[in-house]
């Protein structure tokens, strides 16, 4: 079992295990080392989001990395997706991103790309981590001051390139959007990009300052740029999470779209122009009950894979599909990236649009969801749920009242030290009451 790498990567408070500095450089040379195995010479990307602890981070990870032979390239302040991309399209041994995502500034990450864009396999992980605990063994000597290279400014223009490309002929043909940066690693890109498509774009929480990134903002916060349209009267609102995995949408009338809905608009655009292999979506656990029902009446069916969308990515190779993502907004079209891009899938979005003649929420109005509550309880570790008998009886009793009626997923997040309750029900008041008793018993055994 892995025990520092989650869904997406290595991510702690900056500073404490497993990231701290000696366990950073650790990551560095037991990296090196593994890609050595295969590559000739090492030769890494490395990107970051807006947290004021990324620069002491990144160089001390380069610092690992030279230390085992390995040769790092700066793009400075950028995407995830963008690392993914430059990764494979420069024949780099591997991507590296300094970021934790949508989590809060004072946590940061560690996430590797190999040298197809795709994020590592599971059990290419475990080697690493097995590395890194040889590494530590040797009581490896931390440089005090490492030198992190100088940023190549031409790997932001090389990612805006692709984007054009992936969707040519963009153009917001003169309509006005608002756009949500997160104050995270969409500023450096998100603006220039939008900014040229012809249209009105109101740019938002763009400002970093090493602490605000996600702060009351961003795909978190998707209901502050539906507000945003429906004061300023746009057509349409994106707003991203803090590395730009992922994008969550506003309709013309200030209503939040989420990653289902976007799928949903996608899949039977993509089913229209027969792209659609197998009228098949990867969707996962916690995609609502409407979307499926949805997606049946178009003749497409839903398979689910589990939280992450490294998992959703995997299913959608399995299975030969060309869709897929999660209702976090994380949407995957491998026929044009390897991993998730906020700013891709906005993109296709407000091509869906322009093609279709039809405002967003047209395209989705018939999408009726069940009613869902996601309740969040934070724990002290992450024990197996089924070893406490409270929460085992708790989760039985729901799923034999809405075993018709409604879903329930219970499950650790994979980035943060929460347990996820998800009820899903026709009725409003056992699916509140389901989730609360479930997120009492948890609160109560393992609770902070």
């Amino acid at each position: 079992m892995r025990k520092l790498f989650g869904t997406d990567g290595i991510r702690a408070v900056a500073g404490e295990a497993p990231l701290d500095k000696r366990t950073i450089y650790a990551v560095g040379v037991a990296l090196a080392t593994k890609l050595a195995e295969a590559h000739h010479p090492v030769r890494i990307v490395m990107g970051m989001d807006t947290r004021e602890s990324c620069p002491w981070i990144a160089a001390t990870l380069t610092a690992g990395l030279r230390a085992a032979g390995a040769d790092v390239a700066s793009a400075g302040v950028l995407t995830t997706p963008a690392i993914a991309f430059l990764a494979r399209k420069h024949g780099f041994s591997a991507g590296v991103v300094i970021s934790a995502s949508h989590n809060p500034w004072q946590d940061n990450g560690i996430k590797i790309f190999a040298h197809d864009g795709y994020k590592l396999p599971d059990e290419v992980e475990l080697g690493i981590e097995s590395e890194i605990t040889k590494v530590l063994a040797t009581n490896p000597t931390v440089p005090e001051n490492p030198a992190v290279p100088e940023v190549n400014e031409s790997y932001r223009a090389d990612y805006i390139r692709f984007l054009l490309t992936a969707v040519p002929g963009i153009s917001l043909d003169n309509r006005h959007i608002v756009l949500d940066c997160a104050n995270g690693a969409a500023s450096s890109v998100a603006p220039q990009l939008f900014e040229s498509l012809h249209g009105t774009v109101d740019v938002t929480h763009a400002s970093p300052d090493g602490r605000n990134i996600n702060e009351h903002c961003g795909a978190l916060h998707p209901e502050i740029v539906a507000a945003q349209v429906k004061v300023s009267g746009a057509s349409m609102g994106i707003t991203f999470d803090g590395d730009a995995d992922r994008a969550l949408f506003a309709d013309e009338n200030g209503n939040v779209v989420n990653g289902d809905a976007i799928m949903l608009a996608c899949a039977r655009d993509l089913q229209a122009r027969g792209e659609l292999a197998n009228n098949l979506v990867v969707a996962t656990t916690m995609s609502n009950m409407g979307l499926e029902a949805a997606f049946a009446r178009s003749g497409i069916r839903m398979l689910r894979a589990p939280v992450g969308d490294k998992y959703v990515l995997e299913e959608m190779r399995n299975s030969g599909a060309s869709l897929g993502g999660e209702q976090s907004g994380h949407i995957l079209f491998p026929a044009r990236a390897t991993t998730g891009d906020g700013l891709l899938t906005a993109l296709l979005v407000l091509d869906l649009v322009h093609r279709s003649h039809k405002p967003l929420g047209q395209l989705i109005a018939d999408l009726t969801n069940y009613p869902q509550i996601i309740l969040n309880v934070k724990v002290r570790e992450k024990l197996p749920l089924n070893t406490f008998p409270t929460i085992v009886a708790a989760i039985a009793a729901a799923e034999a009242d809405l075993s018709t009626t409604g879903r329930v997923v219970i499950r650790y997040s994979g980035t943060e030290a929460l347990a996820r309750v998800m009820i899903e029900a026709e009725s409003a008041e056992a699916m509140h009451h389901h989730a609360t008793t479930i997120a009492n018993a948890i609160r109560t055994e393992l609770g902070v």
